[in-house]
């Protein structure tokens, strides 16, 4: 059996104040209870780590030996326990976040500000990756929170729905698309079509049931953005990304027949809960892209 806490901290509070009245003061106990703390602890050991007289309080040899080793796992403990109720404050703190570059350049760096706005003490990196890569991050341990389109399921990953947005048709101004004000899939096949590499052109292709031919496809939808702005075809994307088309002077459409949506998720790791900032970041995000309107 091993001491508690309570009775190390009789032990070091006596051995610093040198006294019980001033050690039960320190503890805000009763004398009577800081003594009973001593015995305890002076029976589980079956040797006096106290010698007292009527005028002093000292340590025995024993309690010189114990003295040292309780205080160094007291303050341990104590640090421990303070670091933990200041994580849980979120006054510190560390939340890796992995997402696709787009959401990277658009709506993320908004809701990371706005969230340091309210929790300025916690720290938020942010890793831009190719899509494919949100939930491998994830798994890896490499990132506590993924944010991405759906994937094919990884064992250990937790996909909890975050938006779904259907998607738009991008090209530059004055181009053919422009009258209409909703563009079909069908419309898309006239012009050169510029898509993303891996499961983006997969996924569309099994939703649409009908031809689609990119010209090019590439690994980033700013490079597609930069590609549409050149004259060199079209491309689709999502409305959160409307910031980035403007920036590059393009104009959407709604796409239809069919409209297709794309749904978003917070990816993390089954097997580990995530930390207060963690779930706070996860919590205000979602709150965050409802008062957007991205929903």
């Amino acid at each position: 059996m091993s001491p508690t806490v309570r009775q190390m901290r009789a032990l070091v509070a006596v051995a610093r104040t040198g006294s019980f009245t001033l050690a039960a003061e320190l503890l805000h106990l009763t004398q009577s209870a800081l003594s009973g703390q001593v015995k305890e602890l002076e029976q589980l050991l079956g040797v006096k780590v106290l010698e007292r007289n009527t005028r002093r309080v000292q340590l025995s040899e024993v309690g010189r030996e114990l003295y040292p080793l309780f205080d160094k796992m007291l303050q341990d403990l104590d640090g421990a326990m303070a670091d933990i109720a200041s994580r849980k404050a979120l006054n510190k703190g560390t939340v890796r976040i992995a997402a696709p570059q787009m959401l990277s350049c658009t709506l993320l760096p908004e809701a990371m500000a706005a969230y340091r706005a309210v929790w300025p003490k916690v720290q938020l990196r942010l890793v831009d990756c190719p899509v494919d890569n949100v939930a491998g991050r994830v798994f890896s341990g490499e990132v506590d929170v993924g944010i991405g389109p759906e994937r094919d399921a990884l064992a250990e990953i937790d996909a909890a729905l975050l938006f779904e947005m259907p998607f738009v048709a991008v090209f530059p101004p004055g181009h053919a698309l422009a009258a209409k004000k909703s563009v079909r899939w069908a419309d898309m096949n006239d012009h050169p079509f510029i898509a993303l590499q891996g499961q983006f052109t997969e996924r569309l292709l099994r939703e649409m049931r009908q031809p689609l031919n990119p010209q090019n496809e590439v690994t980033f939808m700013t490079t597609a953005l930069a590609m549409v702005s050149a004259g060199l075809g079209v491309t689709a994307c999502l409305p959160y990304a409307e910031p980035m088309v403007k920036r590059y002077g393009l104009e959407m459409r709604p796409l239809a027949a069919p409209e297709l949506t794309r749904k978003f998720f917070v990816y993390t790791k089954t097997s580990r809960s995530p930390s207060p900032a963690a779930q706070s970041f996860i919590d205000f995000l979602g709150g965050f892209v409802k008062a957007q309107g991205t929903l």
